[in-house]
């Protein structure tokens, strides 16, 4: 049982932190079988993987998803609005971020920052939708759904040779939107939109 598999609590660190840093980093590589991660963790530790692909790592890096950069860029525009409300009307402020060069953050970055996370946000619960229709239970899903579009690779045992064609189909449509960050594929169904319009 469980104390077999951890015989202390350092083993237990180490696993669990390798796995956490896999997730976030978008290695997908582990060193636990899929089944233990329903067997042997809880529930919570499931969150706080799932959390660490959804998030992703850096911008620029080779990691996938939403990228801590997008995060920043909301959590600043949010500030940002606060002072708006706060300060008196007059008041002038501004905020930066840094990516190459600083930049001043306005309403496009902060807007374009936020509609990636929200795209992200949807087609990781839409992917889980999809799974809970094939019978398995939401939070599965959810993990399963977050590793494919996020590109990362972890699995809890859903993704499998024999699982059904449409959610194999579901999830190499996460992989491939998630992969190119929504806009070259924003960008080719505008394409498509207007050779059926006539207008290309």
């Amino acid at each position: 049982t469980q104390h077999l598999v951890y015989p202390c609590g350092m083993v237990l660190f180490r696993k669990g932190f390798f796995q956490l840093l896999s997730a976030q980093t978008g290695t997908g590589y582990m060193t636990i079988y899929a089944q233990q991660f329903l067997r042997e963790w809880g529930d919570l530790a499931l969150v706080g993987i799932i959390g660490a692909m959804a998030l992703g790592g850096a911008v620029c890096s080779t990691t996938g998803a939403i990228k801590m950069l997008r995060i920043g860029i909301i959590f600043k525009a949010f500030c940002q609005h606060i002072k708006k409300i706060i300060l008196p009307e007059g008041a002038i402020f501004s905020e930066k971020i840094h990516h190459i060069k600083e930049v001043f953050l306005d309403d496009k970055i902060a807007l374009s920052a936020s509609l990636i996370t929200l795209a992200y946000l949807l087609l990781y619960v839409i992917g889980a939708i999809v799974g809970v229709f094939y019978g398995y239970p939401f939070l599965y899903s959810l993990f399963e759904s977050t590793s494919a579009s996020a590109n990362v690779g972890l699995s809890c045992g859903i993704t499998r040779p024999d699982m059904p064609l449409f959610l194999k189909l579901t999830y190499m449509f996460q992989m491939w939107a998630g992969r190119l960050e929504f806009i070259s594929a924003f960008t080719l169904i505008g394409f498509f939109w207007a050779l059926l319009k006539g207008k290309r």
